[in-house]
């Protein structure tokens, strides 16, 4: 039975490309009571509504996360929440610097307040491999976060609402990822990369989607999930896309990486291979050390993008790109 069947369900940020495809999927094999996708774009939601049809389980709620009293309306009854809202394009959040922790770091709160306050059972928060040691204003505002949905557990106090992360890499074919600008540009004959050594983790919409569920149900509460995914490499993306372009370096942009971090050393000391995917633990008097019976990493271990063991080749690369 999956955690669910017959809840009532909010997913923040729902006509993202991540609420999208939830949605899709929640209403096919979960059979959840209700859905509510809650966002702040009107149009939308309209287009999201003519593309799923009449479901008498499915609602629109307009809202912005940083609207605490809209929150607290939005949860009522709901048992269920997945945190998807944020701003996330790099550069713009370099610019607009406060406008990004308004949605990312007191949208997190108040998403906490208001499941706490409304009774929510459980709520997941989705986190970006940006977050792991940050070094631009997303991933920074992504680790405070975390910080507050995985602090929230004690903060809860008597209330039963439990709350976890799961964290992943880039999404294929997610809006303002690399491949739909290389499409564009594929036909030029060049196409622009920032470093011939860049690596990246990737993941597929529904693998994301599918972790998510998952974690929903063996959650305990202020766990950091961690799937295990592969890695590419930047010029072989380059290769399935375009394989004749020519690849022109134009170093790397602020705040990015040349590999991407999921797992850091320091966290290593308090995290469980859990066979196919990692738990970050938090290190607080509230966490039960028997919640999960996996072995610890290694020692000095850290999960990046560039040391990983499992990696997609150009072929694999292609037929992602094509299932998109």
């Amino acid at each position: 039975m999956s955690v669910l069947s017959g809840k009532s369900v909010l997913i923040t940020g729902g006509t993202g490309s991540f609420g999208r495809r939830f949605t899709r999927t929640v209403l096919e094999e979960h059979d959840p009571a209700r859905l509510v996708i809650l966002s702040r774009d009107e149009l939308k939601q309209f287009e999201m509504s003519q593309e799923f049809g009449v479901d008498a389980r499915l609602r629109f709620f307009l809202g912005d996360v940083r609207d605490r009293d809209r929150l607290w309306r939005a949860f009522d009854g709901v048992q269920v929440v997945v945190h998807a809202a944020a701003l996330k394009q790099v550069p713009a959040a370099e610019y607009n610097p406060f406008e990004v922790i308004k949605t990312n770091v007191q949208g997190a709160q108040n998403v906490i307040d208001a499941a706490i306050d409304r009774g929510v059972e459980r709520v997941i928060a989705l986190s970006t491999d940006k977050a792991s040691s940050p070094i631009n204003l997303y991933g920074a505002s992504k680790l405070l976060s975390d910080k507050l949905f995985i602090a929230a557990n004690a903060y809860a106090g008597r209330h039963e609402t439990r709350l976890s992360v799961v964290r992943y890499g880039n999404v294929v074919g997610s809006r303002g990822s690399v491949i739909p600008s290389f499409q564009r540009l594929a036909s030029s004959g060049s196409l622009p990369i920032t470093d011939r050594r860049m690596t990246r983790f990737w993941i597929t919409l529904d693998r994301g989607v599918q972790f998510v569920n998952e974690m929903l149900s063996a959650m305990h509460g202020g766990e950091l999930f961690v799937p295990k995914i592969p890695s590419m490499k930047i010029v072989d993306l380059a290769a399935a896309i375009a394989p004749n372009a020519r690849l022109e370096e134009v170093g790397i942009r602020p705040g990015e990486k040349l590999h991407e971090e999921m797992i850091g050393s320091d966290d290593a000391r308090r995290t469980l291979d859990a066979g196919q995917h990692y738990v970050v633990c938090p290190e607080a008097d509230w966490w039960n050390p028997s919640a999960w019976t996996a072995p610890s990493v290694p020692e000095g271990f850290r999960y990046t993008s560039d040391s990983n063991d499992s990696w997609l080749s150009v072929e694999e690369l292609r037929g992602l790109i094509e299932l998109r």
